[in-house]
């Protein structure tokens, strides 16, 4: 993983990913995607960044995805 801070665009409507991505990465920040909270949770380790996620998804919601993050340890700052 790269030391680079990333936006972790977390949603399950596609085009909202590709929208949000479109976005930031036209302000030169580097983004990663991902179509679920789990998706995120299985994929993300560690690393520095941040979070852009919805409340309403499928399997586990906003705020059931924040208190994991929580559970976990040193959770990223998220934007819901």
């Amino acid at each position: 993983m790269s030391s680079e801070p990333v936006v972790h665009v977390v949603d399950d409507d596609l085009a909202v990913r590709q929208s949000l991505a479109f976005l930031l990465a036209s302000d030169g920040l580097p983004v990663r995607l991902h179509e679920s909270a789990i998706a995120y949770l299985g994929a993300i380790t560690e690393g520095v960044g941040c979070v852009v996620t919805d409340v309403r998804m499928p399997g586990l919601d906003g705020i059931a995805f924040l208190r994991r993050l929580r559970e976990r340890g040193g959770a990223p700052p998220v934007i819901v």
